[in-house]
């Protein structure tokens, strides 16, 4: 009967979540007398701006996948790097690194004056596909080096020792037992990279350098607040809510990775390298070291620039304090609503109810086909309408980074509830548990899963741009926009000053994770 109980606050969780979004799409609907701008869907530019947007996504996601596997073969047959663990550590880190954080080093490393820049040739200029590719795989390259290098811990050491039996050359491991573990998630991964990028923002407003890169999300936040022009931001949002929804369907096919997990294979039995295989893979390791490292190493020389009386007027309390404000309360909210839902998930499941457990974990996690911008789009139209704009701003911030991060949340906590039920299901029947002693047991057996999910989605929600660029009038700021106002002004020192204090914040989180992912 506790569950029951609680079946019922899990579908209000959820109808709550599906009435957000079903009001971003009344919003989206409400265009006023001149309807959907159709002349955006045959103008030679959105033409250009859409082939711009698949053409950066792909690069961008065959780039980091290409890159990534031989850095996770390395991490794999050579199970005693120095380092490792905190490599995948850092790895972690670069993934939900705050976009901001990212493009102030690169800026610092390769803008005009970066340190690089004078080797590099005076046609260099970061601004552009190029620069927009280099984030996107410093950014993304760390997530498939992850998920690849946790796919080849599942290779079956009773495999290697037949292969050793049989005398299989390095080729034949590669074809025989790497590939067929591989392949199944190398599309998974590569379509995943795809979707971030094709609905990256943060990086193409800051490094595209111009109309001819841009995607379609830094379009739709152009349309809406410089031009105001309602029906070409809404008619984009439409084209992008199509276009990244069959993309996720598609996506769906395939299983999820399992990025977030613990490096497990404390023992395994792998074939014996020849000395020169082994100087290889520490190369590529040492390389790969070397690329992730460089853009924040970059932040460094930048604080010896800044003068102290400068350094005291970028007034960085307010922007932390708003920053880490609104990341806890989305975060928290997130993770709650996420708890929540997955009751009258459990109970489908121990129902054996397979297509109502479809269905409900789908719905739940049905935000990850809409990208924040269209869903910010939405809101902010209706808001309009009403006159309510600036009273309500920082309300929808949270509501739309929470409506956004609840997916993150249940993937966190699915597989530890799941476990509990299976092993203590029809002890707490035959107790007949009320509804808070039931929870006074459940939540301890949860503590460090609710732990990791909150500090993941606070990352998350800290390092939003996005629906903060929508909604945020101009005397606000959080410590990305802060980040971003300074880099765009090309005031590097400073940008790099406050890039260093977001990137010690996200790094004391990345480290709790891993701690409590480890323990």
């Amino acid at each position: 009967m506790a569950q029951r109980s609680s079946q019922v606050i899990g579908y209000l969780a959820l109808i709550s979540l599906l009435l957000i979004t079903t009001w971003a799409f009344y919003g989206l609907s409400r265009v006023g007398e001149d309807g959907l701008s159709v002349a955006v869907f045959t103008d030679p530019y959105i033409h250009s701006l859409l082939l711009f947007s698949l053409k950066q996504a792909a690069l961008s996601a065959t780039g980091a996948v290409v890159l990534a596997l031989p850095v996770a073969r390395a991490l794999y047959y050579l199970p005693k790097l120095v380092g490792k663990q905190l490599f995948l550590a850092f790895c972690l880190l670069c993934f939900v690194l705050p976009t901001l954080i990212l493009i102030t080093g690169l800026v610092a490393l390769l803008g005009q004056a970066g340190w690089l820049t004078p080797y590099l040739g005076e046609s260099w200029n970061l601004y552009g596909l190029q620069g927009i590719l280099l984030a996107h795989l410093f950014l993304n390259m760390p997530f498939a080096i992850r998920a690849f290098y946790l796919q080849l811990q599942s290779i079956p050491a009773s495999s290697w020792q037949l292969a050793r039996q049989l005398k299989l050359k390095t080729w034949q491991h590669w074809a025989l037992l790497e590939w067929p573990q591989l392949r199944g998630r190398l599309l998974t991964v590569w379509a995943f990279v795809f979707v971030l990028c094709f609905n990256s923002f943060a990086v193409v407003l800051s490094l595209g350098g111009g109309p001819q890169a841009t995607t379609l999300e830094v379009a739709i936040y152009q349309a809406l607040k410089y031009d105001f022009n309602i029906p070409e931001a809404l008619s984009l949002a439409w084209l992008q809510l199509l276009i990244t929804g069959s993309l996720f369907l598609l996506m769906t096919r395939f299983s999820a990775s399992a990025w977030l997990s613990a490096d497990t294979a404390r023992t395994q039995f792998l074939p014996r390298l020849t000395a020169y295989s082994r100087l290889i893979h520490q190369w590529i390791y040492g390389l790969a070291w070397l690329v992730l490292l460089a853009p924040l190493l970059a932040l460094l020389p930048n604080l010896w620039q800044i003068q102290v009386e400068r350094l005291a007027e970028l007034a960085i309390l307010k922007p932390v304090l708003t920053s880490l404000t609104l990341g806890v309360v989305a975060a928290g909210l997130a993770v709650l609503l996420a708890l929540m839902i997955l009751t009258p998930i459990r109970l489908a499941r121990l129902a054996g109810q397979d297509k109502q457990q479809w269905l409900l974990e789908t719905l739940a996690n049905h935000s990850l086909i809409l990208p924040a911008m269209v869903v910010s789009v939405g809101l902010y139209v209706w808001l309009l309408t009403q006159g309510r704009l600036e009273r309500w701003g920082w309300f929808f911030i949270v509501l739309i980074n929470t409506l956004i991060l609840v997916p993150f949340a249940l993937q966190q906590l699915k597989p530890r509830l799941f476990q509990f039920d299976d092993q203590y299901q029809r002890l707490t029947q035959q107790l007949k548990l009320n509804s808070c002693t039931y929870w006074q047991v459940l939540l301890p057996w949860l503590k460090r899963d609710l732990q990791a999910a909150l500090v993941l989605t606070l990352l998350l929600a800290m390092g939003d741009v996005a629906i903060f660029s929508i909604f945020a009038k101009d005397e606000w700021s959080s410590l990305p926009w802060l980040i971003y106002t300074y880099a765009s002004s090309y005031r590097i020192p400073e940008a790099s000053v406050l890039s260093l204090l977001f990137l010690l914040i996200c790094g004391g989180l990345v480290v709790w994770l891993e701690r409590i992912k480890n323990h």
